[in-house]
């Protein structure tokens, strides 16, 4: 699946900082409402911890929405890795929307570079292989699009979406259909096209599912021994994915198995967010 383009999210990022501003401000920002509406103030953001840059478009768009007078100007770019100290980005403008507009705007930062520092992470360990590191659909409810954007702004790729895009056949949908191969000629029958990935628990079930015509083959909590012949047996004919249990201790030598990918749930799920601050100068 190809990984998701910021120049596609356009109408999801203004949609989720709408969401975003009308949960935090609501009727108003009755604390803004102290200071003389005419004022102006300058802020500079910095990050207190080492990390790598993503959610500046939903930054962008949080101050466009408030107040298109306020101007940011970015020190980073998504993507970037950002030391400690440093500032990341600052701000120009009516003073009442810098500080209306800081939580939300935070809150994107934290998050999404939370995860692409997390994907970074993992990406350099396997950077030696030919694996590539895939997101799941553990995300954040409202949220996925941005989080499976941050991980590639991290080196790590996006799986499907959603339960639209790509067949994932598991163990209950299997048995449901009657069988692997019942399950693999049902899914290119309805949606032609459409990548097929089914899981399977033994070696015996890889062979069906290869047999079946597989587009990609899920390794659930196979051995070592087993993914290691799993992919002499595909010799190339799927693509072989690892899942199930594998964290920062298991993933290098999953990974020189030789499957082509390894899923991770814990890019999007189990995620530290950076901590940034905002210092405002009038």
């Amino acid at each position: 699946m190809p990984n998701l383009r910021l120049a596609d999210l356009t109408a999801e990022i203004e949609a989720n900082v709408r969401r975003a501003l009308l949960e935090d401000i609501g009727s108003g920002d009755i604390t803004a409402q102290l200071i003389p509406e005419e004022r102006l103030a300058k802020a500079n953001i910095i990050t207190r911890d080492a990390c790598v840059i993503s959610g500046t478009a939903w930054v962008d768009a949080v101050f466009r929405q408030l107040d298109p007078r306020v101007a940011v100007h970015w020190k980073v770019n998504d993507g970037d890795r950002a030391a400690p100290n440093q500032e990341l980005f600052s701000l120009e403008g009516p003073a009442r929307a810098l500080l209306s507009g800081e939580r939300s705007a935070l809150n994107f930062l934290q998050l999404l570079s939370g995860v692409a520092t997390r994907s970074q992470s993992l990406a350099d360990k396997v950077a030696h292989t030919q694996v590539k590191l895939l997101d799941t659909r553990k995300t954040l409810p409202g949220l996925r699009l941005a989080q499976k954007y941050a991980v590639t702004c991290g080196g790590c790729h996006n799986h499907r979406i959603g339960l639209y895009d790509a067949f994932l056949i598991k163990e209950n949908h299997i048995a449901a259909c009657g069988g692997i191969a019942n399950a693999i000629t049902a899914a290119h029958r309805i949606a032609p096209g459409k990548p097929v990935e089914i899981e399977v628990e033994s070696l015996d079930e890889l062979r069906e599912a290869l047999d079946a015509g597989a587009d990609i083959i899920m390794l659930d909590e196979l051995s070592l021994d087993d993914m290691r012949e799993a992919v002499r047996l595909n010799a190339g004919r799927a693509k072989l994915e690892a899942s199930g249990g594998i964290n920062e201790s298991t993933l290098v030598v999953v990974a020189e198995t030789g499957v082509d990918y390894i899923s991770i749930g814990s890019l999007t799920k189990d995620v530290k967010a950076v901590d940034l601050s905002m210092r405002l100068s009038l």
